[in-house]
């Protein structure tokens, strides 16, 4: 039975910090578990992002996830630098977050290596 047990993947354990192959390596795993949190002004989201990334702008990130996430969830964030992507995980930790991990190097490391990103179209007659 051990033989079985050490056939099923696991998930890597969560650090404060990780590089975009973590995650796309627990992505690929197949039940992930977790929020990706993009932490960039609205625009830059909608011009592009991680798939299945959703976005809480900085100034608005602690409200937004303690409505919606539990205090125990994984959660990976990225910014425009690795500087607010610190910030972003500290304002979290401070508010009762215990795994959150920075993206190291954010959205451009994750598009160098040619991982999935996804657009918001643009309509002149939706946003103002």
């Amino acid at each position: 039975m051990s033989r079985i047990l050490d056939l099923i993947p696991n998930p890597t354990p969560l650090r404060e910090k990780c590089l975009v192959y973590d995650l796309k390596a627990r992505l690929d795993w197949g039940e992930p578990a977790l929020t990706i949190i993009d932490v960039r002004d609205r625009h830059q989201f909608q011009i592009s992002h991680i798939l299945g990334a959703v976005p809480m702008p900085l100034n608005q990130l602690v409200e937004r996830a303690i409505a919606s996430l539990e205090l125990n969830r994984d959660i990976y964030i990225y910014g425009e630098t690795d500087e607010e992507s610190a910030l972003a995980a500290a304002k979290l930790r401070a508010a009762g977050y215990i795994n959150v991990s920075q993206i190291r190097g954010g959205l451009p490391a994750w598009k160098a290596v040619g991982y999935p990103i996804e657009a918001i179209p643009f309509s002149s007659n939706f946003y103002p």
